[in-house]
């Protein structure tokens, strides 16, 4: 054969091999754009295995393993997409990170996320593992409280979700069932979930499972129930599927609701979705506050911060709702918040988003007097992989998890626990004692009203001094940020942040009989050195603020008081940039307390940048950082009374 037919053989034989290739991603495509992801994986790997290598496919290979939890086959894919050294999007720097912690490689992962928080430093996700960067320590501290014994009644296929019903263990199953038809679902090549029931003995040792209810078994999915206390009244999740039909949305796929059941004549029946699902949204996995008056959820309904927030909802008196809340940023992140459960006033939920071991992790905030802070629950319920669905009896502290760990029976298995040990953080109160004294004379002050406040400003106690100016507030949650506000008549209006370590506090206030006049620097009157703000910016931060509610007070005092607000900067920088900050501080300032309720035709605003040093670090000259502080400060002057 001649050199030119070996290479027009060559050419015919690439580009059919091309075309070839090209074909079966695009069939593999077709099926990951459907959620079949199994099925994709088979035709994406061979085509992997032969030696072609795209961002794509190894994105969509580490994804379809992903979505799967299958974390370590993930990592292989993630590996080989950043070996291609391309401009990849940030959200595959935090799924690497999550699936080399599966793998055990927490130092690399500490990597990706600092450079997953340097492509997108909005994401809340970067900004906990920055502020948080030790907290495998902290996990460590939080672990060793839980003995795990593996349970009899798991399969070689996904068991999870279980609670605890009537003296039975109830949860979702993918086992077969006694039916004719297995019904097989694209996402995992399993079969669709239904309810099992297996009963608790005398022993405590689980019987062998049965479906919990065939009434409300559906062709699709049903999973973590949660019941009344009274047993007649039943929330479940379920795919879009009632009354025989099924429902999907614009995308044509059928997404998943909170249905609500009602125990008549032996049986659960008038299954009903509640009024807040939908068809273009996804709602799961209800968990009953302890008085039962509110029902708490996941969901990526419009608003979600992430890929699925949890939310709370009031159940009316008269079993109407109310409308969903988010929990807030305290709780959600970009990332997944899912399967929440109550115990007393503490809500457990599994989240990618907070800092854990790896996959979902199990986390638990205080809900006393508003959320406390979000504490991983530690090992050995949490580890590399999914830890999951969280259920304990606040009596015995023994309960039951879902995780796809190593050592499993199935893909998904449900494990019991014994806490022996509470979580300190979650547990912990501390007192707040102190005195209220007159600044210039040192005697002790009756009858002042303090008021305390918590992080987002809602008043949780009032009470008035005694005779040797002391209070108590006994019983506040650790770990939380709380404010007191202190007033009494003929005294200026104290406000600070609260320090729970110091053991008294003594809080001196001030006569409020100091002369004001046209001309006077409420600045100086009110002890102001500065209106802080974040380098480079002019949002009004949580410690000018109680600054600047002294100015609001003197002027809802004196309501013909008009003032102007000047912001200094010191000589680093340009001038016009010095110039531009300062008004636009200023600005923000004069903002800020017309918002708190002051008329702004009393109000002006100027930046007067670096025109107005107090002394001599101007331009050029070395100065010292408090000599430069001097220079950095704010004025409230007083131009009509």
């Amino acid at each position: 054969m001649s050199v030119k037919a070996i290479l027009y053989f060559l050419v015919v034989f690439f580009s059919v091999k091309a075309s070839c290739q090209t074909a079966k991603i695009e069939k593999a495509d077709d099926k990951y754009e459907r959620f079949a992801y199994i099925d994709a994986i088979e035709i994406y790997e061979k085509v992997a295995e032969s030696g072609y290598k795209s961002v794509a496919l190894f994105q969509k290979l580490g994804n379809a393993y992903y979505f799967n939890s299958d974390y370590v086959k993930a990592n292989r894919w993630y590996a080989e997409l950043f070996k291609l050294k391309k401009n990849i999007a940030p959200e595959y720097y935090y799924r690497y990170s999550q699936t080399l912690k599966s793998v055990g490689n927490y130092s690399k992962a500490a990597d990706f996320m600092n450079e997953f928080q340097n492509l997108d430093s909005k994401d809340s996700r970067g900004e906990k593992f920055q502020n948080n960067k030790d907290y495998l320590d902290i996990i460590k501290n939080n672990s060793g409280r839980y003995i795990i014994e593996k349970i009899d009644i798991n399969s070689q296929f996904s068991d999870f979700g279980s609670t605890v019903f009537d003296n039975q263990l109830v949860f979702s199953s993918t086992r077969e069932t006694n039916r004719l038809m297995k019904r097989i679902q694209g996402w995992n090549d399993q079969a669709f979930t239904t309810l099992y029931a297996a009963k608790i003995n005398d022993a405590g040792k689980l019987e062998d499972p049965k479906e919990f209810s065939i009434a409300l078994d559906s062709k699709f999915n049903e999973s973590t129930p949660v019941f009344s206390k009274d047993g007649k009244t039943m929330y479940f999740t379920r795919n879009n599927y009632v009354n025989g039909k099924k429902g999907k949305n614009s995308e044509k796929t059928v997404l998943l609701k909170i249905y609500k059941a009602i125990f008549q004549n032996g049986k659960w029946t008038n299954v009903q979705e509640l009024p807040f699902s939908s068809d273009k949204y996804s709602t799961a996995h209800p968990a009953l506050s302890a008085d039962e008056k509110i029902l708490y959820f996941a969901s990526d309904m419009p608003g979600s911060i992430g890929q699925s927030d949890l939310y709370k909802v009031a159940i009316n008196e008269d079993g109407s709702f109310g409308n969903p809340e988010n929990l807030g940023n305290k709780i959600n992140t970009e990332g997944k918040e899912t399967f929440p459960f109550i115990s007393e006033d503490i809500l457990y939920f599994a989240s990618d988003g907070h800092q854990g071991l790896g996959g979902l992790d199990i986390f638990a905030v205080s809900l006393k007097n508003g959320l406390g802070e979000v504490a991983n629950i530690g090992a050995p319920v949490n580890g590399k992989l999914d830890d999951f669905a969280f259920y304990i009896d606040s009596q015995s502290r023994s309960g039951f998890f879902s995780s796809n760990r190593e050592g499993g029976k199935g893909f998904d298995d449900i494990y019991k626990f014994q806490e022996i040990k509470k979580l300190e953080m979650l547990d912990c109160t501390k007192l707040l004692s102190g005195k209220i004294l007159d600044k210039d004379t040192g005697a002790y002050l009756t009858t002042a009203k303090v008021v305390l406040q918590n992080e987002n400003r809602q008043i949780i106690n009032e009470l008035f001094t005694e005779n040797n100016g002391e209070f108590l507030v006994e019983n506040l949650p650790c770990n939380q940020r709380y404010y007191i506000k202190v007033e009494k008549s003929d005294y200026e209006t104290v406000e600070n942040e609260v320090d729970l370590t110091e053991k008294e506090i003594l809080i001196a206030l001030e006569k409020n009989t100091k002369k004001i006049e046209v001309g006077t620097d409420l600045a100086e009157i009110f002890n102001i050195h500065i209106i802080y703000f974040d380098l480079d910016k002019f949002d009004i931060r949580e410690d000018a603020a109680l600054d600047i509610s002294k100015i609001v007070e003197v002027m809802k005092k004196y309501p013909k008081m008009k003032i102007e607000i000047a912001s200094h900067t010191d000589s680093r920088a340009s001038h016009s940039y010095n110039e531009n900050l300062s008004s636009n501080r200023a600005e923000a300032t004069l903002n800020y307390i017309v918002k708190s309720g002051i008329d702004r035709n009393r109000l002006t605003a100027k930046g007067y940048g670096e025109i107005k040093l107090i002394n001599k670090c101007a331009d050029g000259v070395e100065c010292s950082e408090e000599e430069h502080q001097q220079n950095r400060r704010s004025q409230f002057i007083v131009l009509e009374l």
